[in-house]
């Protein structure tokens, strides 16, 4: 292709894409992302690109790897367009039956057909399925739909045209203030209104300014920024280019973890396309502005995900937060003003350009406007990537989408914001998701994870994992995050090992709230969230386990006494002689077995393995809890 100087370009160019593109062949299209490629969809693709050649189909079907789908629990899933057919967990060995039966004929397989987990029901199309029904996909829109890096595929969908709106019709100035009237604010966590930022960045002069697209997505089990990476990197660099334009900078730097590979790769390849076409580097478009992108790696420190400490490792120097003001605005990279957005929150900006402001803000509520996506994980049926209005309800997520709490248990918390967020129990699952919503009862949106717990969780012990997590993760450059953290866990520690002792319980809120107070950056500030929500909302499992030497949900090791087998449950099938290591489990097959105490080492292999529940956890005063199977 040749490279495109002029708007009139770019336009003959879109209309071509469009034209020549073949509408009414099937399409098949493969999930490329991380989750399905460990599933094996790269075997699957190759299935059909064999399959498709042996038979000859190379005029009559089109065959893609796509970015990620979203229902990663059901992975490798495909998808046939136009129709929507939808097949989870496909094989390689089911291939020529779809090929033959489904892409051609256009006839659904009846035993590779999704069945619904609350209903029962099959589903033969996308649209049909509650996951994908009932969510909102605007910024996740084309992932699962377009060849990731193919240029000619983002562009016949509208890609690049945002950009070409925005330089051709708007002073930089009207771009900010769009934003701004959209309501858009930082999907990175803290929902810092993106329009003020980029007002006050483009308000400092300077030779040079910086852009920087944050991809450090550190939260365990949050993976929206790197299927966003992943599946429509263009749509990343042209929410960057419209960006740049508006605050005046002339370089760009997206920051993302080496852990992401697929992601630099996908998005080093949109890169090298973007700037071939002349959608990147010097005078874009023939308009005189200028702007280029380039991809750093990071060794993956949660607290690079904090704008001072992720410039500070661009440096070259170690991650650490420094002192604010100056602010990076002001500056940043290099002492030069740098300003700094997330993936999602760019992945935005070229919708807000082409719907208007007006448009987008109609979704979401009066001060968290448009949609947002959440990493849904835990204990519940669907798990995957869910893109919904910002104050869609919890319910509404776990439920409507995710299919609800599996086994027969309940739902009792959802932890928001990853290891620094907070629970939301279940009392709170009508109240609306957003950023004000959600900081009222101690918790916060942070970059969208949310992790369902049921019934079966400790949430003392929930309390430490996460608070583990981010001791692990403080750079140690402020003592209230360095030493306050310290000293929370050994007492959780401590409490979890049944040496808890009264006072406990407010020590840990007395220096929970100091380090809210006086922790330098995002992280300190936020650390004790976790710890604190669960007291606020689960004091009465601290109490048990400090007063009763008890575990409620019998989870923490030390205050489980031992393992039971009921005898009227238990079918005698010898899974859990199998799996014990010590021989502590005898019994005659098809009759009850019994459990040695005197053996028993209470690693809990029995537990886990028990096929009807049989098994018992006991604990404390003799409370006992069934195993889910």
């Amino acid at each position: 292709m040749d490279t495109l100087k002029t708007f009139s370009d770019f336009k003959a160019y879109r209309q071509r894409v469009v034209d020549s593109g073949v509408s009414d062949l099937p399409m098949v299209m493969i999930c490329g992302g991380t989750g399905c490629i460990a599933q094996g969809s790269k075997e699957v693709y190759a299935a059909f690109e064999k399959a498709i050649a042996e038979q000859g189909l190379q005029d009559r079907v089109r065959l893609k790897m796509t970015g990620c789908h979203g229902f990663c629990e059901k992975g490798p899933v495909m998808v046939i367009l136009p129709s929507q057919m939808f097949y989870p967990g496909v094989k390689p060995k089911d291939v020529p039956e779809i090929l033959a039966k489904s892409v051609i004929d256009g006839e659904p397989i009846e035993r590779l057909q999704y069945v619904d987990p609350v209903s029962g029901d099959k589903c033969t199309y996308e649209y049909d399925i509650p996951f994908y029904a009932k969510q909102q996909r605007d910024v996740f829109r084309l992932n699962g739909r377009i060849d990731a890096v193919d240029l000619d595929d983002y562009v016949s969908r509208d890609g690049y045209s945002a950009l070409v709106k925005a330089l051709e019709e708007y002073a930089p100035e009207k771009i900010v203030e769009m934003v701004t009237q959209a309501g858009l604010r930082g999907r990175g966590g803290a929902g810092f209104p993106t329009g003020v930022k980029w007002r006050i960045s483009r308000g400092f002069q300077a030779e040079q300014k910086f852009l920087i697209c944050n991809a450090d997505e550190g939260d365990p089990g949050a993976f929206m920024d790197r299927s966003l990476l992943e599946g429509t990197p263009h749509a990343i660099i042209e929410g960057m280019l419209i960006a740049g334009f508006a605050i005046g900078a002339t370089r760009g730097i997206i920051y993302v973890r080496a852990e992401y590979p697929l992601a630099v790769k996908n998005t080093r390849a949109a890169l090298d396309l973007a700037r071939k076409a002349g959608l990147l580097g010097e005078n874009i478009l023939g308009t005189g502005f200028s702007f280029d992108i380039e991809i750093r790696e990071g060794a993956g420190a949660f607290v690079c995900g904090e704008e001072t400490a992720l410039i500070r490792s661009l440096e070259g120097l170690r991650g650490m937060p420094t002192p604010r003001p100056p602010f990076p605005a002001e500056s940043g990279y290099h002492g030069q003003p740098t300003n700094i957005n997330n993936v999602e929150t760019l992945a935005n900006v070229p919708l807000i350009i082409l719907k208007g402001p007006e448009e987008y803000a109609s979704r979401g509520t009066d001060n968290s406007k448009g949609t947002k996506i959440f990493a849904l994980a835990g204990k519940v049926r669907n798990t995957g990537l869910v893109e919904v209005p910002m104050g869609s309800t919890l319910r509404q997520i776990v439920q409507d989408i995710g299919g609800g709490v599996p086994k027969g248990r309940t739902f009792k918390a959802a932890q928001t914001g990853g290891p620094s967020g907070g629970c939301v129990p279940a009392q709170h699952m009508d109240m609306p998701i957003d950023y004000d919503s959600l900081r009222e009862i101690g918790a916060i949106m942070g970059s969208g994870g949310l992790i369902v717990m049921d019934d079966q969780t400790c949430m003392v012990d929930i309390a430490r994992y996460f608070l583990s997590f981010v001791q692990a993760e403080s750079c140690g450059k402020c003592s209230p995050c360095r030493v306050g953290t310290k000293k929370m866990l050994d007492i959780l520690n401590r409490i979890c090992a049944g040496q808890g002792k009264e006072g406990d319980v407010d020590e840990l809120d007395r220096i929970g709230n100091t380090i809210l107070r006086s922790g330098m950056c995002g992280l300190g500030l936020t650390a004790p969230n976790p710890v604190l929500s669960t007291i606020r909302f689960f004091r009465d499992e601290y109490d048990a386990h400090i007063r009763e030497k008890r575990c409620p949900a019998c989870v923490c090791e030390a205050l489980i006494t031992g393992y039971v087998v009921e005898p009227e449950t238990c079918i005698g099938c010898g899974s859990c002689i199998k799996a014990c290591p010590v021989d502590a489990i005898e019994g005659k097959k098809k009759e009850p077995h019994t459990i040695k105490p005197e053996i028993c080492i209470k690693c809990g292999s029995c537990f886990g393995v028990c096929p009807v529940g049989a098994v018992l956890k006991q604990s404390t005063g003799l409370q006992k809890e069934q195993v889910a199977v």
